[in-house]
C-alpha cells in the first residue's frame, strides 16, 4: 500500500470516527428544557349586567276630594260669621259679621288646605335598576424563557412552571395524550 493512501485512509476513519462521536454528543448534551424566566397572565374582563330589585317603602298624598276647600270655606265663613255677630252694635254687629265671615272663609280655607296636604298613606313599591359585575378570568400566560443561551417568548395554556420541555430542539407546548 502507497504511504499516501495509508495517510489518506487513517485520516478519513479518524474523520469518521470524529463525525460520529460529534454527532453523537450533540444528541446527547442537547437540552431537555427550556429555563422559563417570568410568566405574566393574561387576562380578560368579562362584565356581566344583571337586574337588582328591592321593595321601597313610598309615602303619597291620598286623592283629594274637595280640591277647592269649599267645605273649609263654607264652615270658616259660617264660624266666622257668628262669631263676627257677637261683636258691637247697630251697623257695626253688620260690619263685624260680614268680616268674620269672610275671616273665618279664608282661615277655614286654609285649615282644609294644610289638612289634605297632611292625607297620606304609605305604599311598598318594587324598584330595579341594573349592575354590572365585572370579573378576570386568565386566558393564557406570556411565557418568557431561555433556551440555548437565546431568549424567547410564547404564548402558554397553562404556567408551565420554572422549565419547558424540549424535543429535537423544539419547545413541547401541549402535553400529549396518553
Amino acid at each position: 500500500m502507497n504511504k499516501s493512501m495509508l495517510v489518506g485512509a487513517v485520516l478519513g476513519a479518524v474523520g469518521v470516527t470524529a463525525g460520529g462521536a460529534v454527532a453523537t454528543y450533540n444528541l446527547v448534551s442537547a437540552p431537555e428544557y427550556a429555563e422559563v424566566l417570568a410568566v405574566t397572565p393574561v387576562k380578560e374582563t368579562i362584565k356581566t349586567p344583571r337586574e337588582v330589585c328591592k321593595d321601597v317603602t313610598v309615602t303619597r298624598q291620598k286623592p283629594v276630594k274637595d280640591q277647592h276647600q269649599i267645605a273649609g270655606t263654607a264652615i270658616g265663613a259660617v264660624v266666622g260669621g257668628l262669631l263676627g255677630n257677637q261683636v258691637g252694635g247697630g251697623t257695626g254687629k253688620k260690619i263685624a259679621t260680614v268680616a268674620g265671615a269672610v275671616g273665618g272663609g279664608y282661615a277655614g280655607n286654609k285649615v282644609q288646605e294644610n289638612m289634605q296636604a297632611g292625607d297620606t298613606y304609605t305604599t311598598t313599591e318594587t324598584r330595579c335598576s341594573t349592575v354590572t359585575d365585572t370579573s378576570e378570568n386568565v386566558v393564557g400566560y406570556d411565557v418568557q424563557y431561555q433556551l440555548d443561551g437565546k431568549e424567547g417568548r410564547v404564548r402558554m395554556e397553562r404556567d408551565p412552571g420554572s422549565k419547558i420541555p424540549v424535543k429535537d430542539g423544539q419547545l413541547v407546548l401541549a402535553e400529549s395524550a396518553q
